[in-house]
């Protein structure tokens, strides 16, 4: 497992962008490489979706919902995921959550709330 922590969150205007980031500091980078990272969503009255995923490769993946403008990062020497959410839409609210992925076991961040206004 990995211990996760997440920041950047906040409210922001429709049309407008945030940058989420997750860190893993008890995570040695020898570790931190292997996992698949992933960034989830959840709103209110709804079930928690996964927004974004990025392989220990480095291959990435989004839902059809957010492609064209969010983007997944990593930077493995700062053990550290990002997510630069662009054109954000009312819809976008929830709360994101960071998890790390390996061997079939999933870890998860506390979450950070973005609120996007009309």
């Amino acid at each position: 497992q990995v211990h996760l922590v997440e920041s950047g969150g906040g409210l922001v205007q429709a049309g407008g962008s945030l940058r989420l980031s997750c860190a893993a500091p008890r995570t040695i980078f020898s570790v931190f490489v292997g996992f698949t990272m992933e960034w989830y969503r959840q709103a209110p009255g709804k079930e928690r979706e996964l927004v974004a995923r990025t392989s220990s490769g480095g291959s990435t993946s989004y839902a059809d919902s957010v492609k064209g403008r969010f983007t997944i990062s990593r930077d493995n020497s700062n053990k550290r995921v990002h997510l630069r959410m662009n054109s954000l839409k009312p819809e976008d609210t929830a709360v994101y959550y960071c998890a790390g992925e390996r061997g079939g076991r999933r870890s998860w961040g506390q979450g950070t709330q973005v609120t996007v206004s009309s």
